[in-house]
């Protein structure tokens, strides 16, 4: 307790100045109750859940507060250590860092909860009754489709790996994707493709050598994309990358054949929450069939089992054979974020990569 304690406080100090942003979703009735979300996803996401849920509960006024990823573990887990009324106030926890809140969970800082829509959730999507995954978002392969010819689109690592040697002065410098060292999306992926692939160790030598520009989020590297800066981005959230398409951007989207990282964006409700009746009921509207339409038609896009968005370019489906390989909820997360393996992996990951661009 002593430990978590002083953690506390050191994130609270190291988190004081957390870039976010608010958002407020009134009530469109008489307001009964505020209910306060703090998230690492974009606002523009889930604002097509929030008002449909306020469709179905119109008393009730949200508070959107929008974090990075890093962020927003460091404001929970100080709110944690130092109880209520810490400065950091939410009754529900959003991030694609899935590793967060699997250790907030593990430290006790979670409430758990179960019914009927929570047990529908498959075992890869749900943890001890704390943390539960609402999406099905894989990581893909972005492209400018004017800068990157027909031939030379990769649909697997190898091809990524191949292009990069055969046309290394084409695409030298106009690779992007994340800092692995800032990110905590990045990392869970890097981590993951370590272990799903006998390529990793070739494919981040042949970012070394093709000079990857690396970012701290997948919004950054769209921008980098749509302004022409880069041509390819590796390990983007397909979700966000799709939204851009749908918005008009000039993009295109892969997923990866040899095998898809997918994960799900997971939500918690935090021991200190003010009004986590009202947390559990939002929790429930997004496991929900309906909750599930909203998210798969207007706001991430993606579904297990049936067909891939139009313009998405890869497998029939995610789970077709050989292609799903789910980022579980669980123990695994815990010893991904083990310090001296993190310390190794991004050692290795610096010694590779080389100076940022």
């Amino acid at each position: 307790m002593i430990r978590r304690l002083l953690l506390g406080a050191l994130l609270l100090a190291a988190g004081s100045a957390a870039a976010m942003e608010t958002t407020r979703f009134p009530a469109p009735e008489w307001q009964r109750v505020e209910l306060t979300i703090s998230a690492a996803a974009d606002t523009s996401a889930m604002a097509p859940l929030i008002r449909d849920y306020q469709t179905l509960s119109p008393d009730v006024t949200i508070v959107y507060v929008e974090y990075d990823t890093a962020d927003l573990y460091a404001q929970a887990a100080s709110a944690c250590a130092a109880g209520r009324g810490a400065g950091f106030s939410a009754d529900l926890l959003i991030t694609s860092s899935v590793d967060h809140l699997v250790q907030l969970a593990n430290d006790g800082c979670a409430r758990a909860y179960r019914s009927a829509e929570t047990a529908r959730l498959p075992s890869h999507a749900a943890w001890r009754d704390e943390v539960f995954g609402f999406t099905t978002e894989p990581a893909v392969i972005a492209y400018r489709p004017d800068l990157v010819p027909p031939e030379d689109r990769p649909h697997s690592r190898a091809a990524l790996i191949d292009l990069l040697r055969e046309k290394a002065d084409r695409y030298a410098g106009r690779v992007g994707s994340y800092d692995v060292t800032a990110s905590g999306i990045g990392y869970l992926l890097a981590a993951f493709d370590a272990r799903s692939a006998m390529t990793y160790g070739r494919l981040v030598e042949a970012f070394g050598r093709a000079r990857l520009r690396v970012r701290c989020c997948t919004s950054v590297l769209i921008g980098d994309l749509e302004a022409g800066r880069i041509a390819i981005g590796y390990n983007l959230l397909g979700s966000y990358v799709y939204a851009a398409m749908r918005r008009g951007a000039k993009l295109g989207l892969i997923v990866p054949r040899d095998y898809a990282l997918v994960l799900s964006r997971a939500a918690l409700i935090p021991n200190t929450a003010g009004f986590a009746a009202e947390g559990f009921a939002f929790l429930d509207y997004l496991l929900s069939e309906r909750g599930q339409r909203v998210s798969r038609e207007q706001a991430f896009y993606f579904d297990l089992n049936g067909p891939l968005p139009a313009g998405a370019e890869g497998p029939p489906s995610l789970a077709a054979a050989g292609a799903f390989r789910p980022i579980p909820l669980g123990p695994i997360l815990l010893a991904v974020q083990d310090r001296a393996r993190r310390a190794r992996f991004l050692a290795e990951w610096r010694q590779s990569i080389g100076p940022a661009p």
